[in-house]
Parts: C-alpha cells; sequence; structure tokens
C-alpha cells in the first residue's frame, strides 16, 4: 500500500510563489524588457554590512551553536519589549515576548495554541495565503471577513461583528496589510479589539510591517489598555526591517494565557528560534534605529513613486490601495480570472505578479503587487507594461 498524506494537507493549495515562477518556465525576456519582480516580498538589499559583520563574529563563540530559552534570548525579550513601548506606549515587558523563528511561524504556533479543529477564526479577505493554509492544516474553519474595496481594503467592525460565534477562536488582522497594503486606523483597530474582547477570543495582530508606517506614527494605541494581555496577540518580523529574511526570527507577544499554551507548542514545534538569528535582531534594535528609519523611508519613497506611476491617463488598471510593501490592483477584464492575467503579464511583458484569487473569495478582479523589492525609478515601467498588457 502506498504511503498516504494527511489529506487536509493533501487538500491545501501549493505555495504559490514557486507556481507563480513556474509560469516563467522555458521563456526567455527580451533584453529591453527585462523582468519586473513583484512577486514576493523580499528586500531588495541585504541587512547592514555592520550587521552581517556582527553575526560572523558572534558564529565564532560556541555558545551560539547551543539552544537558547524557548521563547529566546532574555537579551532579545528585553529589547523587544523597550522597542515595543517606545512606539505604541503602555506597559510592555520581556516576559510579554516570544521569539520565534520568523513571523510565519509565530502565527503557525499562535493558531494552534488559540484553535482546533472544528473552531472557526476570522480572516479578512483577501487574506496572506499562509494564514488561510495554516488554519486549513489544523482543521479550522476559516470565515472570511468580507474585502471592501470602497474602504481602500480598511475592514468595517460591522461586518465583523456578523461573523463572530460560540465557535470563534481568534480574529486575524494584518496592518499594514498584505496583500492589500492599507493601513488600518485607529478607530477599526480599537473597534475590533472590543469585538475580540466581547467574544473572549484572541485579536492576533500580524504587524510585520509596521516598521514602514509614516515617521513618528504609532500603528495603534492597544498597548497602552490596562487589560490588553486578555486579547491582543501581537506579531512582529524581524525580515523585513533589518532585511534578514533567510535569519528567520520574528516574535509574538500576548498575555499569561497564551504565553503558556505557545510554550507547549513552541518547544514541540523548534525548540527555540535560530540563535544568529537572535543576535543579529538584537544587534539590529541595540544600533541599527537610524538605518530603520532610512530604510522605511526608502519604502515610502517606492510606495509614491507607484502611485504617482498609477496616475497616466492611459491606465485603466485601477490602484485601490498601496503601503509598506504592497498595493492592490483591480484589472480591467471583467470576468477573466485574475491567474489568466497574472500569467499573461508575466509571460508577455516580464511583470511578474500575484492574482487576487489567491488570497480569497472575491479577489478574481485583483492583482497583488510586492513592489518594496523594486528601486522607485522602476515604477513607471510597471505602468507602462500594465498599459501595453491592456488589450487581451
Amino acid at each position: 500500500m502506498a504511503l498516504q498524506a494527511n489529506p487536509r494537507v493533501d487538500a491545501v493549495q501549493a505555495p504559490p510563489i514557486p507556481e507563480a515562477w513556474s509560469w516563467l518556465d522555458g521563456i526567455v525576456l527580451p533584453p529591453e524588457r527585462p523582468l519586473l519582480d513583484v512577486c514576493q516580498a523580499v528586500p531588495a538589499d541585504p541587512p547592514p554590512e555592520a550587521l552581517r559583520r556582527h553575526v560572523a563574529e558572534r558564529a565564532l563563540d560556541p555558545a551560539t551553536a547551543r539552544y537558547t530559552e524557548i521563547f529566546g534570548m532574555p537579551a532579545l525579550r528585553e529589547a523587544l519589549a523597550g522597542d515595543i513601548a517606545a512606539l505604541y506606549g503602555g506597559d510592555v515587558a520581556a516576559a510579554d515576548c516570544m521569539v520565534m523563528a520568523g513571523c510565519n511561524q509565530a502565527f503557525f504556533n499562535a493558531m494552534v495554541a488559540l484553535s482546533g479543529q472544528g473552531d472557526e477564526v476570522i480572516l479578512p479577505a483577501p487574506w496572506y495565503f499562509n494564514h488561510q493554509m495554516t488554519l486549513q492544516m489544523l482543521g479550522v474553519k476559516v470565515v472570511p471577513l468580507p474585502f471592501r474595496a470602497d474602504r481602500g481594503g480598511v475592514p468595517d467592525p460591522a461586518d465583523l461583528r456578523a461573523l463572530v460565534s460560540d465557535r470563534t477562536r481568534a480574529i486575524v488582522m494584518v496592518s499594514p496589510n498584505n496583500p492589500t497594503g492599507a493601513r488600518y486606523p485607529d478607530d477599526v483597530i480599537d473597534a475590533v479589539f472590543e469585538i475580540a474582547r466581547e467574544a473572549g477570543c484572541a485579536l492576533v495582530l500580524d504587524e510585520t510591517y509596521r516598521d514602514f508606517l509614516a515617521p513618528g506614527q504609532a500603528p495603534h494605541g492597544l498597548f497602552t489598555r490596562p487589560d490588553w494581555r486578555d486579547t491582543l496577540v501581537h506579531l512582529y518580523s524581524f525580515s523585513k526591517v533589518y532585511c534578514l529574511t533567510g535569519y528567520r526570527v520574528g516574535a509574538a507577544v500576548g498575555g499569561p494565557v497564551f504565553r503558556a499554551a505557545m510554550e507547549k507548542v513552541t518547544d514541540c514545534v523548534q525548540i527555540c528560534a535560530p540563535r544568529l538569528g537572535q543576535e543579529a535582531a538584537l544587534y539590529g534594535i541595540g544600533h541599527l534605529d537610524a538605518w530603520r528609519k532610512a530604510n522605511a523611508a526608502v519604502m515610502a519613497g517606492r510606495a509614491q513613486a507607484l502611485r504617482q506611476a498609477f496616475t497616466r491617463d492611459d491606465l485603466t488598471f485601477e490602484l485601490v490601495s498601496a503601503g509598506a510593501y504592497f498595493a492592490y490592483v483591480r484589472h480591467p477584464f471583467a470576468g477573466v480570472p485574475a491567474a489568466t492575467v497574472a500569467r499573461r503579464l508575466a509571460q508577455e511583458f516580464g511583470l511578474l505578479s500575484l492574482p487576487g484569487s489567491w488570497f480569497g473569495p472575491g479577489q478574481e478582479d485583483y492583482l497583488r503587487f510586492a513592489f518594496a523589492n523594486l528601486d522607485a525609478s522602476a515604477m513607471p515601467a510597471i505602468a507602462a507594461r500594465l498599459v501595453e498588457g491592456q488589450q487581451l
């Protein structure tokens, strides 16, 4: 009898990024039209040289080959708590912080800690596809929160309230959002927190891209609430802000009930995050504040350049929202599947993006552009190739 995979895992979609890249197999793009890759959210630049030198030096210490505590190096947890408190205000302690092997791992562990087979988790559509894939593997029902293009991709709390049931274990929000780039206003986040608090479920707020907000702009004020630990689970990644995607280091922040469950899950899944990744994150918090702010300014410039590129009068692709690393674009071909549009743009015009249909129901009219790995000077070329591709 042949080996059989877990049927729940079998039913999950294949990893989307490799599938998109497969569209270019055997395709030779002309030299005058090199590939514009807006497919995956990957920093274009390497980590700062000072950070790389620091990690290389730390690797010589035999202690860095050993496990850390389950929730990470105490010094990193302390530094992260201070960094959060400085940005958001409020009361955040090192004990609240859990270092994970990347934000994807933080989300996976959090869903295991919070929910089980037959439970429900509310995801805003369009969603980050790995979130939906995780829940499907775990046998947790995904309840889609409808996309509101009329609100620039910002969810409506009234829509959310109608979806909460006695099976709801978590409400997931991503701000700034992947895939839309939208930043959720304070009043929306506050309203969602209240809905989660009243329902006795977690608000899982993925803030991987919070470092790319406008300078001095706090993402929200939830950490100033005395009861935040009863409801809020904050997820974070060091990958984007310090260009550390391969180091696999992120974090979760939450209260004692959540932490107790996360300790068990994390010990089984990863034991601890990679030590050298933790060393890199600690160095970043302690030494790279100016670099982090400069990097955020560069990304803001790229976002603005993309918005400007979409002001062309002859462009019928519509920019619905943009920010941080992402733009969400409505294509002009009514009734044509988003994957068909995205594949044609890649193969014929050298513009590799992802179809909105990979991000949840009701998204066939959209494409996601992860523009942050392109220089601002490339944004007009994106618009120009879309104009060329407007005739199917």
